[in-house]
């Protein structure tokens, strides 16, 4: 059974989507939801699923070695960043290479690097008049947003779209995508290989509004 932490700073939609995806899956299983903020929603939802969740401070986070301990007592095996917005310290990085995950609210390498998350990448997204948004699911390496590619997916934007459309067509894609990607990549990378692939960097899947 591979046992999967998820890491989220706010309302954690995300998170209990991709819980609830695996809550009958018997090849793995959401072991821990971790956050940086004690009030966070997210502790709400993990205690409605019954899954442990705990809260770390910035000093703990930075250093990396009560994290690190954290994760090994509760035998974790993947990590996926779901709305998490933190810099990865390079500890967590050694003792999961690869077995890192984060989702990015617009097609990468555009509108990412810090400070770019949520409304804010939206709202870049309408600024600039781009024709098409989505999201990107990577790996985690030192730098923000500038992993290896695993996955995207698109979705038009409109001249009249507002950033707080633009949101729900992304956050659609999110929940429609990413946890059948935590699944493919997790079985992948931990050598329990699914019986579909994931497509590799570059492979685009466009979700067109009013296509079903």
């Amino acid at each position: 059974m591979i046992r999967i932490a998820l890491f989220a700073s706010g309302n954690g939609s995300n998170a209990e989507n991709i819980a609830r995806y695996l809550q009958d899956s018997p090849e793995m299983e959401i072991a821990l939801i971790l956050s940086n903020r004690k009030k966070a929603y997210v502790h709400e939802r993990a205690a409605k699923l019954k899954i442990p969740s705990r809260t770390f401070s910035k000093e703990e986070w930075m250093d990396g070695e009560r994290i690190l301990e954290i994760l090994r007592q509760d035998r974790i095996d993947f990590i996926v960043l779901a709305g998490f917005l933190l810099k990865v310290p390079a500890r967590l990085l050694a003792a999961y290479p690869r077995r890192i995950i984060n989702i990015h609210p617009a097609l990468l390498p555009k509108y990412g690097g810090k400070g770019m998350y949520g409304d804010r990448v939206h709202q870049a997204v309408v600024e600039a008049g781009e024709k098409e948004s989505g999201i990107t699911i990577h790996f985690v390496n030192e730098r923000y947003d500038e992993g290896a590619i695993i996955y995207q997916a698109t979705c038009r934007v409109a001249p009249e779209d507002s950033p707080e459309q633009v949101a729900a067509h992304v956050h659609e894609l999110e929940y429609m995508h990413f946890p059948r990607i935590v699944k493919e990549v997790a079985l992948r990378e931990t050598g329990r290989q699914g019986d579909r692939e994931t497509e590799r960097q570059g492979d685009r899947e466009t979700e067109r509004r009013g296509e079903k």
